[in-house]
């Protein structure tokens, strides 16, 4: 379709389509509910105005204290009343998360449900530099470069960045059984912001969890 006569502006045209579309799929990525499962003797079964007991595992002290801090604001908004569990040593966390060691500390504490987080990586990307390149009709250059008869581009993603994306596996168990009522796995795409990844992981499990009428 396209000969040696493209001209420049259909060339830079092409070049913007190009990156454009590049772009827009890098940005598709999100935070999203991968998978979860009820027990359906407990659908509906509803938490709001209980208290529910918060663990939360991870491999970084720090992560662990954001997690919970996250799941107890984020379940004081949706009515219910967090307590916290208590500081253990997170030098070999649970790679997913439990509840058994904490009912007897959940019972005396009067919470109906153990709400336990495992936070865990999931993927790694680095980018070592640019990584998006184009050259149209022949040609090429870098920077934006343009040269007459053609067009050559590159498109930074990332320059000498390591980002880490992060798992939450849930379980919620009733105290009273023991039995697990619900469980659910959420993802979150790289990013250097950790907090954040935390609170949107949080909140996308409670999500699901509210949707199946627990709060």
């Amino acid at each position: 379709m396209f000969g040696p006569e493209l001209s420049a502006f259909a060339a830079r045209t092409l070049v913007v389509a190009l990156i454009t579309t590049v772009l827009s799929l890098a940005g598709c990525a999100s935070t999203r509910l991968d998978a979860q499962w009820i027990d359906p003797q407990f659908k509906g079964h509803s938490l709001r105005g209980t208290k529910v007991f918060v663990v939360c595992e991870a491999t970084d002290v720090a992560i662990k204290h954001v997690c919970q801090d996250q799941v107890a604001s984020q379940l004081s908004a949706i009515g219910a009343t967090p307590v916290k569990g208590p500081e253990t040593d997170n030098s070999t966390p649970a790679p997913q998360p439990v509840a058994d060691p904490y009912l007897p500390a959940a019972r005396e504490a009067g919470a109906h449900a153990v709400l336990s987080t495992a936070v865990t990586p999931d993927a790694t990307v680095v980018n070592p530099g640019p990584s998006i390149g184009f050259g149209v009709g022949g040609f090429g250059g870098g920077g934006g470069t343009y040269r007459s008869g053609g067009v050559g581009m590159s498109v930074p993603v990332g320059a000498g960045q390591v980002s880490t994306g992060y798992a939450a596996n849930t379980t919620l168990t009733d105290v009273a059984s023991g039995r697990l009522m619900w469980t659910a796995k959420a993802v979150t795409p790289p990013s250097k912001d950790i907090n954040m990844q935390v609170a949107d992981l949080t909140k996308a499990v409670l999500e699901g969890a509210k949707k199946e009428g627990f709060f």
